[in-house]
């Protein structure tokens, strides 16, 4: 009996693999990483991880308004989780609503203690404080 290679799978059949490979992507060619993920997010649009991921590679191709969508789903979904409020923040920053960004940086903040959430409360408040002397 002969042994057969299982046959190659299309893009996008493997959830697993669709997954992986767009968290390879994310930062470097967010929106490939989103070509990627588009099954997944069909499949499973639901999953805090998926939604995360989305939020990420959208943030990052600066789709922040889609960004902003996904990561309060993720929140919305898991209230505990730090790293999408800190990703949520700092879209919230670069979409200039300074306050409501604060707010999800400081609570993601006090769930983790991350240096780079403490950089981003510090420009957030220096900005704040500037812009209302």
């Amino acid at each position: 009996m002969v042994e057969q290679e299982p046959a190659p799978q299309e893009p996008g059949e493997d959830p697993l693999r669709a997954f992986r490979q767009a968290e390879n992507l994310v930062r470097t060619r967010p929106l490939d990483a989103l070509k990627a993920l588009e099954p997944v997010l069909d499949a499973e649009p639901d999953k805090p991880s998926v939604q995360l991921l989305a939020g990420r590679a959208y943030f990052h191709s600066a789709q922040l308004r889609r960004a902003e969508r996904a990561l309060s789903r993720v929140v919305e979904l898991d209230p505990a989780d730090h790293y999408a409020r800190f990703v949520l923040g700092r879209t919230l920053q670069r979409l200039g609503r300074l306050v409501e960004a604060l707010g999800q940086l400081r609570m993601a903040s006090a769930m983790h203690s991350a240096p780079e959430y403490q950089d981003a409360i510090g420009e957030v408040s220096a900005r704040l404080t500037l812009d209302n002397p």
